[in-house]
């Protein structure tokens, strides 16, 4: 019974420990783009948009994985996907 119980804190323990690192790089402070900020994107995670009805600029996110596996956050600007069935 005993070592049941230290099994089960050593797991709590481990699974604490890995929550509080996944935090923690998920608070990446996102840059904001300008012309000619150099990019080092590497892999896409996530990129989502200001929900707009029409097509029009919005303001973006894309959080990535630069060359040396770091996540990195940026903030720009672009047309609505709803600006894709318009001429």
């Amino acid at each position: 019974m005993n070592t049941k119980a230290i099994y089960a804190a050593c797991l709590f323990a481990a699974l604490n420990i890995c929550t509080l690192s996944a935090r923690a790089e998920s608070n990446v402070p996102a840059q904001t783009y300008t012309y000619g900020t150099h990019l080092d994107i590497q892999k896409v995670l996530s990129l989502s948009e200001d929900a707009q009805p029409t097509c029009g600029v919005v303001n973006a996110h894309m959080t990535y994985l630069d060359s040396t596996g770091h996540k990195q956050a940026l903030n720009y600007r672009k047309l609505s996907d709803n600006c894709s069935n318009q001429n």
